[in-house]
């Protein structure tokens, strides 16, 4: 029988704060929730803030999308070198303390007065001069304000996004309501997964962006840089220092569809039996001056400028960057965001068996390409296909009825061409399936696009809709644009509280550059636990209900202590490192310290 990949935990850290127990999720409808829940929320986020002053009226401002802060680069003067000389003899006058030493023989330097000399330079003899300049592009999706993961272990210069890997993988974890050593009593070691990565890859100095850089600003390059920067490192990271897995590992790529890229991966592993638990996930850090100026000279940021014309505003107004992303409206660009995003999803005997939380099950992800392109950045087919394939295996499961029960957490990006094309294909889809009014939101109005993570950003977005049963709005819009295609849509624009049982299924879309497309069908806890008593039966169930109840205090306990900041990320460098001398090996089983069950070596010939 075909295992069902079941959603038992989330972790992670974005815009909105910390994903475990649904926090980042509250913090988007939070003026939605009951006073205890709101209150919980802003405790939560105060932690992450490294804040005390829960009731201050900013503390909320300091999170989701807005103007660009200093703590990564300072966007009001980024460093770059400009050319002076190249044809003819020039002067000019240059700050001392930018100029470094041996000066050049082609130079001729005198002093102009204490802070600044002047330089002559001959023919044909072009220097390069430091200078900095002010982005035009101000607005970001940023994790909360004080929130630096370098802190909460030893990162040793890790790069932001491997840093922000081992706290979200770690709040996956650490939140499931039992140990992970419980976990390895069940399951034989290789039918463990982690399946994570970015999209970008590690840009930062730490990263692939100082191996580059390095000997244009007179350093050396390090050890660290080149394999830290790899796309896949993240898995690295959490094999090594967080789970110690020898299980299956990697990630799949595909630019904004990356995590459903890997969260395909996860439910083919899981649902063929080849692996039992699979932790997925994608941590993007892409906050860098040369990622915002890659996407901006595409045209596909929201620059200030343009957010200005939109609203109207003078210079002196400035740009509303709360509201830099506008999905389906009047808008002129993607916001650029950071994230790291983790489930745990495993098969469904296994949830049964450890007691664990059902927040859903992924029915499919289709993945397909977009065909011959005239431009690598532009749309194409592959989406049509992807929804298409979505809609008709969640027909499939849940029925006619339960497929108009269904909501789409669209890409959403807020750029003009993807309002028109995202639109149409769901609107026609819906058509196609006999779905009227089916509600569409997106929540990179909030939290920005993290690329790779994205889909990640919308999972658990959509697991919080079911736990409290509010869609978020997109609320940083006022109109839906006459462009729109919208028959058979109902974009939202304001949080819809919503039955928590009365959504059966969610679609999350993405649509990534290059043709990269992949659409996820996600079933709610209900129609999840539907199934599961339809192949388990009733006392299975109650079996699970009673081992659950121990789960949920255990999450419980986890919450609040990591609310009063008593908690660090598991980072375990060093420690259990196993060598040769401490397995044993037969060539019939491999047993692995620390796991009850070993390694099968009695493989049947997969072609017979």
């Amino acid at each position: 029988m075909v295992k069902l990949p079941v959603i038992i935990g989330m972790g992670g850290i974005g815009p909105a704060g910390r994903t475990s127990c649904h926090h980042a999720y509250r913090r988007l409808v939070i003026d939605q929730l009951s006073l205890a829940d709101a209150e919980a929320t802003k405790r939560a986020l105060a932690q992450v803030m490294g804040r005390s002053d829960v009731e201050s009226d900013d503390l909320l401002k300091g999170s989701l999308v807005r103007k660009l802060e200093n703590n990564l680069f300072d966007p009001q003067a980024i460093p770059l070198h400009k050319a002076f000389g190249a044809d003819q003899g020039s002067s000019l006058l240059v700050n001392k303390k930018r100029v470094g030493s041996p000066i050049p023989e082609h130079w001729t330097v005198t002093e102009h007065d204490d802070q600044r000399m002047r330089i002559d330079l001959e023919a044909n003899q072009p220097l390069l001069v430091p200078i900095t300049r002010q982005s035009t592009i101000n607005a970001a999706g940023q994790l909360p304000s004080g929130f630096d993961p370098a802190k909460l272990y030893q990162s040793r210069n890790h790069p932001r996004g491997l840093q922000m890997s081992v706290y979200g993988a770690s709040d996956a974890i650490s939140s499931l309501g039992f140990d992970w050593d419980r976990v390895k009593q069940c399951v034989a070691p290789d039918q463990i997964a982690v399946y994570a990565g970015s999209g970008m890859a590690q840009l930062d100095y730490n990263g692939v962006g100082g191996m580059l850089q390095a000997r244009l600003l007179g350093k050396r390059v390090t050890s660290k840089q080149c394999p830290l920067g790899l796309a896949e490192m993240p898995a690295d990271f959490i094999n090594a220092y967080v789970l110690g897995s020898v299980g299956a590992t990697g990630t799949n790529m595909g630019a904004c569809a990356t995590f459903l890229y890997n969260l395909n991966q996860a439910k083919d592993d899981i649902r063929s039996g080849r692996r039992r638990i699979v932790l997925v996930g994608n941590s993007e850090a892409p906050l860098v001056p040369e990622v915002f100026e890659g996407y901006g000279n595409m045209g596909a940021l929201a620059t200030d400028e343009e957010l200005r014309e939109l609203d109207g505003r003078s210079v002196e107004e400035g740009a509303d960057h709360r509201r830099a992303c506008r999905p389906f409206s009047g808008n002129c660009g993607f916001t650029l965001a950071e994230s790291a995003q983790f489930f745990v999803i495993c098969d469904d005997e296994l949830a049964l068996e450890l007691g664990a939380n059902i927040y859903g099950a992924v029915a499919d992800v289709f993945v397909n390409a977009d065909g011959f392109k005239k431009s690598i950045s532009g749309p194409g087919l592959g989406n049509y296909i992807t929804v298409g394939k979505a809609m008709a295996v969640a027909r499939s499961i849940v029925g006619e009825q339960g497929l108009q029960r269904s909501f789409v957490q669209a890409h959403g990006t807020g750029t003009p061409q993807n309002r028109i094309t995202e639109s149409h294909i769901l609107n026609e889809a819906a058509q196609v399936f006999g779905i009227s009014n089916l509600p569409v939101t997106a929540i990179k109005s909030y939290v920005g696009h993290s690329l790779s993570a994205a889909a990640g950003d919308q999972l658990a977005a959509t697991l919080g809709t079911w736990q409290y049963g509010v869609i978020p709005g997109i609320s940083t819009i006022d109109h839906i644009a006459d462009d729109v295609y919208q028959d058979q849509l109902r974009f939202l624009m304001q949080h819809e509280s919503v039955d928590t049982q009365g959504l059966d299924v969610a679609f999350l879309n993405s649509k990534g550059f290059g043709g990269n497309n992949a659409t996820g069908a996600i079933l709610a806890p209900h129609a999840t636990q539907e199934i599961l008593l339809k192949r388990h039966g009733k006392e299975a169930i109650k079996r699970h209900a009673a081992l659950n109840e121990q789960t949920r205090e255990r999450q419980a306990e986890y919450d609040v202590r990591c609310s009063k900041g008593e908690l660090s990320p598991i980072y375990q460098f060093g420690e259990g490192v196993l060598g040769a001398e401490d397995i044993e090996f037969s060539s019939k089983a491999l047993h692995v310290p620390g796991y009850s069950k070993p390694v099968d070596l009695e493989i049947p010939n997969p072609y017979e």
